[in-house]
């Protein structure tokens, strides 16, 4: 396996500092000393993935305009952090962010923790104007409609550079998707409205690009496919799962496995040879292809790539865009679908899976490598690794296309354990209770069009997404467990008032 995620460490967000030359060079000098200390030490912290590196301290109009063009230039910039030091006048700051493309967070902080009471005295107070120096940059912001993050709070403290680390991974899945690409292999599952819709609208606001290539694209590469290279990746696979035993080596079944590892081979040749991060399939198109490619997608999303069922080239986008943000993190994140409910007078849960196509980075423990019958599609039976999932708390997000917007939409769960084992359900699977609770998330889900195939994390938070949401200007939705349908509903409504 091969891990295709960019290298956080690589990627930079550039800290830079505002203040005036009315307070003196002296001041000017101590604004540059506490802004680097600020920058090395967020750049040290391990809750912020990416480098943060200091840039000098900002003064005049055209520094901020030249800083943000360099920003918008660089290729490992994926975004800025502000800090208003002393009061820097927001007019110098227009010409700046109206350029500016990359995302942005404003760090409303000062260099001291406490105030010095016995001794403090007016140069301290011209030194340390960050409480009303943020106002006057907040202003202008606003007053320029920049989507931005604000967090608060003293720069040492664990909770803000959490944040600062959770921003910079939606910069990161942001930055990567304006370059990413995704391969629709055959089209759109017959008849079905949520997987389609605009991918020129799409690649305008995401940056990312879909083109269709067909079954022949696809399988050449697995005509090529040498035995030695399947022998190696069954022996892989044997040392990675627990094998059922017709698919051991000399088990009757043993040819599925091989047939399962060069579709794995060619599938993953084919993406490796355009640079695609993901790609969709659909069972009602596999032509020469012997099995839909259970193991084989399950194992490219472990690697990274984006993935959605039936054609779903969105939900291959968000997945993809998770998996950046999840880098390193604890916790798995996979393609999802709800698949059938548990209904109870006292709540409800929801049995989410798919045919065979959950990433094993969500397992509970070493999955199983089986097969079995897959009953649609008219091809052999499919090889899949299934596996339980761990309890904890999880999101499903997913982004749909209403026409004239695209909306993203969330709901928070909990992930619990099945009350009796699944012995005879031959996929993986993720039991949980959405909240605030079945009914009304799933009406709340249904009011806002959501799709039936979302993202699923235990690795990423409510706040990933909303991050990410902002950066790329998509409307967002979140079932939590404070949501209202009366209030969810007037919500939507405004969302629709303001795209007229």
């Amino acid at each position: 396996m091969t891990n295709i995620l960019p290298q956080l460490e690589e990627l930079e967000i550039w800290f830079i500092t505002g203040s005036q030359h009315l307070y003196g060079e002296v001041a000017l000098a101590q604004v540059a000393d506490h802004s680097n200390q600020v920058a090395a030490a967020l750049d040290a912290d391990p809750q912020i993935p990416v480098k943060v590196v200091f840039k000098p301290i900002l003064t005049r109009p055209e520094e901020v305009r030249q800083v943000m063009l360099e920003a918008n230039a660089s290729s490992n910039c994926i975004g800025l952090v502000a800090w208003m030091h002393t009061f820097s006048p927001a007019k110098m700051w227009i010409n700046g962010l109206k350029v500016l493309q990359k995302p942005l967070l404003h760090l409303h902080t000062q260099f001291n923790a406490a105030l010095p009471w016995s001794t403090i005295d007016m140069d301290f107070m011209n030194l340390n104007q960050s409480a009303h120096g943020g106002r006057e940059f907040g202003f202008m912001c606003s007053r320029l409609r920049l989507a931005r993050k604000v967090v608060v709070g003293h720069w040492e403290d664990a909770a803000v550079r959490q944040q600062i680390g959770v921003w910079s991974r939606a910069a990161a899945a942001k930055h990567d998707l304006q370059t990413a690409r995704f391969a629709r292999i055959g089209d759109n599952m017959r008849e079905v409205a949520v997987t389609e819709g605009d991918k020129v609208a799409a690649q305008e606001t995401f940056g990312f690009s879909v083109n269709g290539y067909g079954l022949g694209d696809v399988t050449q590469f697995m005509e090529t496919v040498s035995y030695s290279d399947i022998d190696r990746l069954c022996i892989e696979y044997d040392e990675a799962y627990v094998m059922a035993d017709v698919l051991t080596h000399g088990g009757a079944r043993r040819q599925s496995l091989r047939d399962a590892a060069r579709i794995e081979l060619g599938l993953r040749a084919f993406l490796e040879s355009e640079g695609f991060v993901g790609y969709t399939d659909t069972f009602e198109n596999l032509h020469d292809i012997k099995q839909l490619p259970g193991i084989a997608s399950q194992r490219l999303m472990a690697d990274g790539y984006g993935f959605g069922a039936e054609g779903d080239w969105k939900a291959a986008a968000m997945v993809r865009a998770a998996k950046v943000m999840a880098a390193g993190l604890p916790g798995g994140t996979s393609f999802m679908e709800d698949y059938t409910y548990h209904l109870t007078p006292n709540g409800g849960q929801v049995l989410g899976s798919h045919m065979l196509e959950i990433c094993p980075t969500i397992a509970a423990g070493r999955p199983s490598c089986e097969i079995h019958a897959l009953g649609i599609g008219g091809k052999e039976d499919p090889v899949r690794l299934v596996f339980d999932t761990p309890e904890g708390p999880a999101v499903n997000a997913t982004v749909v296309d209403l026409g004239n917007r695209f909306r993203m939409v969330l709901n928070e769960v909990d992930v619990v354990r099945p009350p009796e084992p699944l012995g005879k359900l031959p996929v993986a699977r993720a039991l949980w209770e959405a909240k605030p609770d079945l009914k009304t998330a799933a009406a709340a889900w249904i009011y806002a069009g959501g799709s039936h195939h979302p993202v699923f994390s235990q690795a990423l938070t409510t706040e990933h997404f909303e991050d990410f949401a902002e950066m790329t200007g998509v409307e967002l939705v979140v079932i939590d467990a404070e949501t209202r349908l009366r209030d969810l509903k007037n919500q939507l409504l405004l969302g629709d008032l303001r795209k007229e």
